[in-house]
């Protein structure tokens, strides 16, 4: 997972803001628990203060292996490969998602993980309506080539669209939701629809 941005649009502290009454960050690893996967590393910035500790803590407290990326400053680039480099010499595949997705859990992860042991290319990418987005899955044998060609604040993005022969598209649609915060409002916004569609679900269930 990686939660190393500054946030500089939300105005900072993103990852702790609340969303449905815990931190943003504890949202989407408590989803993430759920997956199916060996290991949780989220990298983290060189944040220091309470803010840095408060977000260390909350991942050391799901049993996360946190990885610090000095160089967060120059793009999502650096935390995807501060990400794979921290991976043991026994993973086959690394599921990168992002921190301020909270909507993104575990049934994402669980349909990619599926489609990587079914035989998927190198990259399973879920989308949404079609459309690619978070959470993606890595084969080990693509990661040389992303070290080798990822800069910037693209993260992997540009090295997908140059080979496009590596990637399975994975529809999440039913499953997950890849709304993330960048704003206040955009944090305010997902919240509220959130709770709408549950409000929904509730009245559905009790008509049936």
């Amino acid at each position: 997972m990686l939660a190393a941005g500054a946030g500089s649009r939300f105005g900072g502290g993103k990852l702790l803001a609340f969303f449905r009454g815990r931190p943003l960050i504890e949202v989407a690893l408590s989803e993430l628990r759920r997956a199916p996967v060996d290991e949780i590393i989220v990298v983290v910035g060189a944040k220091a203060g309470a803010e840095g500790e408060r977000l260390r803590s909350i991942s050391t407290a799901y049993e996360t292996r946190t990885v610090e990326n000095p160089d967060w400053a120059e793009g999502m680039s650096t935390s995807l490969r501060a990400g794979l480099r921290a991976c043991g010499p026994e993973a086959r595949a690394a599921v990168v998602l992002l921190g301020d997705q909270p909507l993104v859990g575990a049934g994402a992860v669980e349909r990619l993980v599926e489609a990587f042991e079914e035989g998927a290319s190198q990259v399973a990418v879920a989308t949404y309506d079609g459309e690619p987005r978070n959470p993606v899955l890595f084969a080990r044998e693509v990661w040389p080539l992303l070290l080798r060609e990822m800069s910037g604040d693209r993260g992997a993005r540009v090295v997908l669209e140059r080979h496009p022969e590596l990637v399975t598209e994975v529809p999440c649609d039913d499953v997950a939701d890849p709304a993330d915060v960048d704003t206040v409002e955009d944090l305010r916004r997902i919240e509220e629809e959130h709770a709408a569609s549950e409000r929904g679900g509730e009245i559905g269930q009790r008509r049936n």
